[in-house]
């Protein structure tokens, strides 16, 4: 018995001496520890008798209980005392600036889509849009592709597999599309006059994503396109070099605007055009309105007699014209980025560049940020 208190004694008076956490550990160790004093102990009530089993089992459980419930209590005061040793020792600098927030950024193509429609909403022109995923007929067959054209094959066209009708439709490769939608009046989504059946005129563009098997500095697999659309009595190809100059001369801020049509081929459309805009090439930088170079900026013409009478309407009397804007490459033209490509890797370090801010100051252009 008198060992057991001796032992309790100094025991207990090396605990309220620790002067750490760390110490207090070792102690715990040394005496409750697998090998430690106490538990030496325990470890001898095997080898008793019975009787006296009886009379130390309880001493030294009762020993082991006290020790452990004094180290508990010690931990716990040292522990505060060093919380409010390093809470004393730490400061607070209330007057550095707190740490800057980083915000979201518009993308330029989503920047470039606001103001083309902005622009062409000035004009008159509605808003349209359509399926991503098409069938043939409106993708190709209704727009006077030929059955052998190359669009129509795998290394152009993502197409999709056989459904349970054998059908395979497409990721469709131009917007084009929604102009067949126009004029059948097939599409939910359209203005209320094209779901009554009513008569053109028509007037609109259609923004949205196209998809093709290409891929370099200036093509991606996936694209934003702007198609336009018009459709009525007496159109010819002077109201759409109008269109398309005044849409130039705001889109990129210049009073001067030079264009020139090219002969081409659209199956869609005839007679075929692509537009070049005179410019100045300086390095990667292009301006707009001036020098003694050409770029091609859109393809365009009259919608082909063929696809309105797809659609329904006669010939002899609609008429109308068509064009097609790269949304992404009037971004990289207006906006100086150098690779299409890009613009989809999802780098912020790139979006921080050449974002937009979405509480910037309106543009005097067009009225968008």
């Amino acid at each position: 018995m008198t060992d057991l208190s001796q032992l309790e004694a100094g025991l207990t008076a090396q605990i309220a001496a620790a002067a750490d956490v760390a110490t207090l550990e070792a102690m715990r160790v040394g005496a409750l520890g697998k090998s430690g004093s106490i538990s030496e102990l325990l470890k001898t009530l095997g080898a008793m008798s019975p009787d006296a089993r009886r009379e130390r089992g309880p001493l030294i459980n009762g020993l082991r209980d006290r020790v452990a419930a004094a180290i508990a209590i010690r931990k716990t005061d040292l522990e505060a005392a060093e919380l409010d040793a390093r809470l004393a020792a730490q400061r607070v600098d209330l007057s550095l600036p707190s740490p800057p927030e980083r915000r979201g950024r518009v993308h330029p193509t989503m920047q470039v889509l606001d103001e083309m429609i902005a622009i062409f909403a000035e004009m008159g022109f509605g808003l349209a849009e359509g399926p991503d995923i098409e069938d043939d007929f409106h993708n190709f067959t209704a727009l006077n592709f030929p059955p052998k054209h190359p669009a129509r094959e795998m290394h152009d066209t993502f197409w999709l597999p056989e459904d349970e009708r054998g059908e395979r439709k497409l990721l469709r490769t131009h917007t084009s599309p929604v102009q067949v939608r126009l004029m059948r009046g097939l599409n939910e989504k359209l203005p209320s006059w094209v779901a009554n059946g009513q008569e053109p005129p028509i007037r609109v563009i259609v923004p949205g994503r196209t998809y093709r098997s290409d891929s370099d500095a200036t093509h991606t697999p996936m694209f934003h396109q702007m198609e336009g659309l018009v459709i009525d009595r007496a159109i010819h190809m002077g109201h759409l070099k109008w269109t398309l100059e005044t849409f130039i001369a705001r889109y990129f801020e210049t009073p001067v605007v030079e264009t020139r049509f090219r002969p081409h081929h659209f199956p869609f459309t005839e007679p075929s055009a692509e537009m070049d805009v005179r410019c100045e090439r300086s390095g990667a930088e292009v301006k707009i309105g001036q020098g003694d170079d050409w770029m091609e900026i859109v393809g365009c013409g009259m919608v082909h007699p063929n696809v309105l009478t797809n659609c329904g309407l006669d010939p002899d009397v609609w008429q109308g014209f068509a064009f097609g804007f790269g949304i992404d490459r009037l971004a990289t033209l207006k906006y100086g980025m150098p690779d299409l490509r890009d613009m989809f890797a999802s780098d912020v370090r790139w979006l921080d560049h050449y974002g937009f801010s979405a509480f910037a100051q309106p543009n005097p252009a067009t009225g968008l940020s």
